[in-house]
């Protein structure tokens, strides 16, 4: 092997030569007076072609920064750097440098385009996207967490009619909603319910989520329950609390909601998931939940946080208030309902009395004023059940929001009264193990079981804790909600009873003034009153005057002569 420096790769020759190999930008290119050992690598055309380039660009045209952009469908072939070996075998430096400037001269278009070229160095081509590279495509923003939790609904209630015979007659009410949880197989659909399916959705939330307000039904009533106004007053509050159960956090998730607003055989599914779940048939019947949570034992409740002792005496307070102003409510609205019929029976009495008037002058006014007092009468039936549908409706919600209320409290209580007894078993668990121990090792067996139940008992003491600790919190937030939607319900409730209430007034004033301007037109059109004459009354007096203007004739005549 020859170990000559001269020959080695290391050498003196190797390492001149070596960075003539790179043609960065950030190693200037050497003039070609510093390339003695190299051999000339122009071809004999290459003088013609360069030189009308410019000498700053140096021979091999624009390099470096200057450098055209190649396209990306034909790239050129980068210089490679030459490998270093540690065998002494010397590569033919005039092969290689040719190779590497050919490479180079490729990367330079020099075209015959004579005008280009006397302009100047060519401005790089647009870059193009890579055929492979994934083409960016316009999307919509994503959807928070927090917003695709919470999904939206929009449900109504409507299209109420009877079914069914004399014994089994029932109204049905066909519910239909829109909403954007993916936990439903289509964005909108509809089903048909009546009245008792939606009280086994109140009565199967109300034992699914213990400690949570959920928005009752309205009372149930079995006379005049097929009256238009009062069906009417029941679907709008079904559909109020329909709202108002998919609107909450906590129930809008709920499967019972989902079987309820999307199932199509809805009693075969409810049947279906009694039998499926065997103890689920007992808690949801229709007075279900007062039965079930007044049982928890342990004696009177004696509430110990201030902060629900006071809730408790404000919710009795306002309680008793609400059911004072639905009392006068009520009043209200049956003295607009006595109005109606007043206006009624003075309509029929007018109408009456234009008939048997012979003058046509007043018999048209009558009429005209009996007619006015029929739309009076419909003014008030509907300003009366605006005023149900109102204000009423939110006054009687709320009443039952509250007795809702006391039930999550009733749960609470019992939440109370199972950790005092599984703190009482605790403590018997505990006497039991203690005698043991007195006994001493013959009954050690026994106390490895005692150690065992003890603990089992301090586990439920401890959930029992924490579950009524819970629903505390719970309970709080609920009421801190239910504070917030009252005083937005009753804001609303009565901005819009004020403006029904002035919307009727004006309407009232129109019908009155319309009436008294016709009456003007009638009276200017009649200025002098006529009094009626009668057919036979008429053709003697056309007799009479057509007599005496023959007799004034004849007597002009014999004047004449």
């Amino acid at each position: 092997m020859d170990l000559d420096g001269t020959d080695s790769p290391w050498g003196e020759s190797s390492t001149k030569s070596k960075p003539s190999l790179e043609p960065s930008s950030s190693q200037p290119l050497k003039s070609p007076a510093g390339r003695n050992p190299r051999t000339p690598r122009r071809p004999g055309t290459q003088p013609v072609r360069l030189e009308a380039l410019d000498d700053s660009l140096g021979p091999l045209g624009p390099l470096g920064d200057n450098a055209p952009i190649p396209q990306i469908d034909q790239p050129p072939a980068p210089p490679q750097k030459e490998q270093v070996v540690t065998h002494n075998i010397r590569q033919p430096m005039a092969s290689s440098q040719s190779s590497i400037s050919k490479s180079m001269l490729d990367s330079v278009d020099l075209s015959d385009d004579v005008d280009t070229v006397a302009a100047g160095p060519r401005v790089p081509p647009p870059v193009q996207p890579a055929q492979g590279a994934p083409v960016r495509r316009e999307t919509q923003p994503s959807v928070s967490i927090e917003q695709a939790a919470k999904p939206n609904f929009y449900i109504t209630v409507g299209d109420p009619h009877k079914v069914g015979d004399l014994t089994s007659s029932h109204i049905v009410y066909l519910v239909r909603t829109k909403t954007t949880s993916k936990a439903y197989r289509q964005p909108e659909f509809e089903v048909t319910r009546r009245y008792r399916d939606f009280l086994w959705l109140y009565s199967s939330l109300h034992s699914n989520n213990p400690g949570v307000v959920v928005p009752p039904p309205p009372e149930k009533q079995a006379v005049g329950r097929f009256d238009t106004n009062f069906v009417e007053s029941r679907r709008a509050a079904l559909e109020r609390m329909l709202n108002k159960i998919a609107a909450h956090p906590t129930l809008q998730h709920d499967s019972d909601l989902k079987l309820f607003l999307e199932s199509e055989a809805f009693n075969v599914d409810v049947k279906h998931k009694e039998r499926k779940e065997p103890g689920l048939g007992e808690s949801k019947g229709m007075f279900s939940g007062l039965t079930n949570i007044s049982v928890g034992g342990g004696g009177k409740f004696v509430e110990q946080d201030e902060w629900f002792h006071d809730r408790r005496i404000y919710l009795d307070a306002l309680e008793n208030q609400l059911k004072a102003l639905l009392k006068a409510m009520d009043v209200v609205v049956s003295q607009r309902k006595g109005l109606a019929e007043a206006a009624g029976e003075f309509s029929t009495s007018l109408h009456q009395l234009s008939a048997v008037e012979l003058s046509p002058s007043l018999a048209g006014p009558l009429e005209g004023l009996s007619d006015l007092q029929l739309r009076i009468k419909e003014l008030y039936d509907r300003q009366a059940q605006q005023d149900v549908l109102t204000l009423g409706i939110t006054i009687d919600e709320y009443i039952r929001l509250i007795g809702s209320i006391k039930q999550a409290f009733s749960s609470r209580q019992k939440a109370y009264h199972s950790w005092h007894s599984a703190e009482q078993e605790l403590q018997k668990r505990k006497s039991t193990q203690e005698k043991l121990l007195r006994q001493g090792k013959t009954q050690q067996d026994r106390l490895t079981q005692m150690h065992g139940e003890v603990a089992d008992a301090e586990r439920k003491v401890h959930q029992a804790r924490l579950l009524f600790e819970d629903m505390g919190k719970l309970m709080k937030n609920e009421l801190d909600r239910f504070e917030r939607e009252k005083v937005e319900d009753f804001k609303s409730a009565v901005e819009t009873f004020l403006e029904s209430a002035v919307e009727a007034q004006k309407e009232l004033i129109e019908l009155w003034e319309t009436f008294l301007m016709q009456l003007d037109a009638e009276e200017n059109e009649d200025a002098f009153y006529k009094p009626p004459v009668e057919p036979a009354a008429k053709a003697l007096a056309e007799r009479s005057s057509q007599d005496s203007q023959s007799t004034a004739k004849v007597t002009a005549e014999d004047d004449d002569d």
